[in-house]
């Protein structure tokens, strides 16, 4: 089942993963807010909200209660996890990994 937010996009991952670092969340003092949220150059990427549907290009987030580390370890760990799955079987062709 696809969920869809308030303003008509997909469910991006703090949805998802219900982490609570998002402004007015009820986790965003102690590790702050989710960086994914403030990287505003992947807006939109795969109907997301700022980096909300392509966390696994984004460094220092905080996945699994866990620091994920940079480069080609944190997209190991990020290939393994259902949000990812779920972002790329919803996107299908249309699936934004990279760019």
């Amino acid at each position: 089942m696809q969920i869809i937010s308030e303003n008509n996009q997909k469910e991006n991952c703090w949805e998802f993963k219900k982490c609570g670092r998002e402004k007015g969340g009820f986790n965003p003092e102690k590790p702050g807010i989710c960086p994914v949220l403030l990287t505003k150059e992947h807006h939109g990427t795969n109907h997301g909200i700022n980096a909300g549907r392509c966390c696994w290009k984004v460094y220092g987030t905080s996945c699994d209660d866990s620091a994920q580390k940079i480069g080609s370890l944190k997209i190991t760990h990020c290939l393994d996890c259902d949000f990812f799955k779920k972002v790329k079987e919803e996107e299908g062709y249309d699936f934004n990994f990279l760019r």
